[in-house]
């Protein structure tokens, strides 16, 4: 599992929303450990921003469903009211040029862009 707990860490590691740490529970970590309750390793828990407790996750520990948690529980996705936080240079860029746009060509894309998301397309070619 460490390898790909490592490589999920790297994946997120510009994330705003997202930090992948890992807490040695027989060493320096002990307090960690017990404040939240970990008594069998390797645990994974996830933490929210709001403060509230951390949950156990109970999912696969493989890259991909770990991954798919992150992708679907944790990440903030893009805003517009607020393109600092969570969004790429090329959604910023995006952003930007549709907020010159007018009504009219904001609606058209829009329309556009709702008619492609159901359809097949290549993986890269959804992504930002």
């Amino acid at each position: 599992m460490k390898p790909d707990w490592d490589k999920l860490a790297l994946e997120f590691e510009g994330s705003a929303s997202v930090l992948v740490a890992d807490v040695d529970c027989t060493t320096e970590g002990e307090d960690v450990c017990s404040r939240f309750g970990v008594s069998g390793y390797p645990t994974i828990k996830t933490f929210f921003a709001d403060g509230e407790e951390p949950e156990d996750y109970k999912g696969g520990r493989d890259y991909a469903s770990l991954v798919n948690h992150v992708e679907e529980n944790l990440l903030i996705a893009c805003l517009i009211s607020d393109p600092d936080n969570g969004c790429s240079d090329k959604e910023k860029a995006y952003i930007e040029k549709m907020s010159s746009k007018s009504k009219v060509d904001v609606v058209s894309q829009l329309d556009r862009l709702s008619g492609m998301k159901n359809q097949s397309m290549k993986k890269e070619l959804k992504g930002w």
